[in-house]
């Protein structure tokens, strides 16, 4: 293995920001600051994968007060475009216009004593927008106006005061007994722009719609005025009714009536079928968060956002899915277990833990069922009944999909490859998500960064492949590390243009395991992945910076290569309080030019890490 690397200067103590709320205005960008000293590139060879060899030393006040400062509020918007400017290289001449956009959470404490866990943080969506032709780039940030923000921030003295409790959270400083606001839908999770229309998206309600060029909230839109008509497929592939049926219809007046609950969650990923030019997404019932068993409504959208097809199921599991994957035949589902714990639901309507600990995990089963659900009536696959499962022998907690594709070998098989993220049910845990602690307003890195013994607890990029004979008997089941890579890794990527198709590359977010007392998360390098030579190649950040999700931007000549492209991720320097937009050339990823350039974002509108983003060309 060969290692480039300079040494990093000696880490300062950085201390967060004070907490007094900024005023609003137009900013503009200061002077150029010197690039940061530590990168690291690694080209990793099929035989070995090893490690950087680089520790930085540190103590745990100092990693304490790093990882605070990835999730310190912003309270700042712009009014208009600000100038960001290169502090190393600069924008390539075939580099695309357009814009990535940056879904995250950008409030975690109000005013009046309540901090609340980062899923449940508002809004707060960011926009670079890059003129390939002129060279130059704009950042805009501002919040997602949804109904919870207008009523908990007063825009007269620009102050908040939380009254909604939000799934992940306990209001300190709040209205805690008998506060039925739970879903507070702060659209802060992902991003969709579709048929003209951006959206942001959170797991639970409906999406919000902005206006692409100021980020002004538009408002709610509701998906499901664009329904059916009489013409097009409408399938439901449920059983009989049953008594949890009745069980149902007696909660969901409670639900939607008591708690406002909307019928049906949205939840906040969706998928493109490119060569069909769908919008493809998924909804869930409210009340199957406490029966034992889910229904999922899939709904394709043409180009126009006109509903086109929409296909149901009910599953006899109790689950919990944040994403899912898809083939050119086939909805897939990895059956994340849970089950209502009686104690924790107590706490909850208590008001003494979050809502989130009316459920736990449910690992009885050793093996995961996955769902292969199909898309369209005609392809059951000889006939085999979807549900039943296919079982992997592992337990795996499904975090994101990257991709997934099928084929049909000459003796008739069928294959399905899946490239997801995933973690074991002992580490994923619903109310330390974060290492969040109402009580001492604070985020506990340590919760992220346990050291069982064993690197398959943690969130991992994982390969399956199952094959099935050509009447749907499941042959083989297997799962393995992708490219063998152990390191705690997340956000997988790809070139969408290879999505639902068998690709080369994946890209994803990743821990150099170089702190010692932030060995996992958060993730400090960008990993790529060559899947036919089963080699890894990393670029990794400076001391005291972090990343976020990567996105694949193909080049604007793009020659019909797979990674001829650009990865954008956003650098979050806690050692100089500064956010920077690095462009990674693709083909150079485990190079030492691997950097083409590094934006850098006004120090007073420096963010909270984002959670999912999305490139859209002008």
């Amino acid at each position: 293995m060969m290692i480039k690397m300079s040494l990093p200067l000696p880490p300062k103590i950085f201390l967060p920001p004070s907490n007094s709320p900024p005023t609003h205005h137009h900013h503009q960008a200061p002077p150029p600051l010197a690039p940061p000293r530590a990168a690291i590139s690694i080209a990793i060879p099929e035989t070995g994968l090893g490690r950087t060899g680089t520790i930085h030393d540190e103590s745990t006040s100092s990693a304490f007060r790093d990882y605070q400062s990835l999730f310190m509020s912003q309270r700042s918007e712009t009014v208009e475009p600000v100038v960001i400017k290169p502090i190393e290289g600069s924008i390539p001449v075939d580099f695309p216009t357009g814009t990535y956009y940056l879904a995250g959470p950008g409030l975690f404490e109000d005013d009046h004593g309540s901090t609340v866990h980062p899923l449940d943080g508002h809004g707060y969506l960011r926009a670079f927008h890059i003129d390939g032709n002129k060279r130059k780039a704009t950042f805009t940030a501002k919040y997602v106006k949804t109904e919870a923000k207008q009523e908990e921030h007063d825009p007269v003295t620009d102050t908040w005061r939380f009254t909604h409790r939000g799934p992940f959270s306990v209001l300190k400083g709040g209205k805690r007994f008998g506060n039925t606001k739970v879903m507070k839908n702060v659209a802060n999770t992902s991003v969709l722009k579709w048929a003209g229309r951006l959206l942001c998206l959170w797991e639970g309600g409906e999406p919000y719609e902005i206006e692409s060029g100021s980020l002004d909230t538009v408002g709610r839109f509701n998906v499901a005025i664009n329904g059916c008509d009489d013409g097009e497929t409408s399938d439901r592939d449920v059983a009989g009714h049953d008594i949890w049926d009745t069980a149902a219809e007696l909660l969901k007046p409670i639900l939607q009536g008591v708690f406002k609950m909307p019928p049906k969650r949205f939840l906040s990923h969706y998928k493109i079928d490119d060569r069909r030019k769908r919008l493809l997404t998924v909804t869930c019932n409210a009340e199957d968060m406490l029966l034992p068993r889910s229904n999922f409504t899939f709904c394709e959208y043409d180009s126009e956002f006109k509903l086109i097809q929409t296909r149901e199921f009910k599953i006899d599991d109790h689950m919990m899915i944040h994403d899912w994957a898809v083939t050119d035949t086939h909805y897939i589902l990895f059956a994340n277990r849970v089950k209502l714990n009686p104690i924790g639901s107590m706490a909850a309507m208590c008001g003494m833990s979050p809502m989130v600990s009316a459920l736990s995990l449910n690992p009885s089963n050793e093996c995961s069922p996955i769902y292969l659900l199909p898309r369209f009536s005609d392809t059951s696959m000889g006939g085999r009944d979807w549900r039943v499962p296919v079982e992997v022998s592992s337990q795996l907690w499904l975090i994101h999909s990257g991709n997934a594709y099928e084929t049909i070998e000459d003796n008739g098989d069928f294959k399905i490859q899946i490239q997801a993220s995933a973690c074991s049910y002992r580490w994923f845990d619903f109310q330390k998500m974060f290492g969040y602690d109402w009580q001492s307003s604070k985020l506990d890195p340590s919760v992220m960064n346990l050291n069982r013994g064993d690197d398959k607890l943690l969130p991992h990029l994982v390969k399956v492949s199952m094959t099935l004979d050509a009447v749907g008997n499941c042959k083989s089941c297997e799962v393995e590390p992708l490219n063998g890579w152990n390191k705690p890794s997340d956000f997988p990527v790809i070139n969408s243009s290879w999505s639902g198709e068998k690709n080369k590359y994946m890209y994803s977010a990743s821990s150099s395991g170089t702190r010692r007392e932030l060995p996992h998360f958060p993730f400090d390098m960008i990993v790529k992945f060559d899947l036919d030579s089963n080699t890894v190649r990393t670029w990794s950040t400076g001391a005291r910076r972090f990343v976020g999700e990567p996105m694949f931007v193909p080049r604007s000549s793009n020659d019909g290569e797979e990674d001829d492209g650009y990865i954008i991720v956003v650098e979050y320097a806690v050692s100089v309080e500064r956010c920077f937009l690095v462009i990674l050339d693709a083909k150079k990823i485990g190079e030492s030019d691997a950097v083409v350039t590094r934006l850098a974002v006004p120090r007073n509108l420096t963010f909270p890490m984002g959670f999912h983003g999305l490139w859209t060309s002008d």
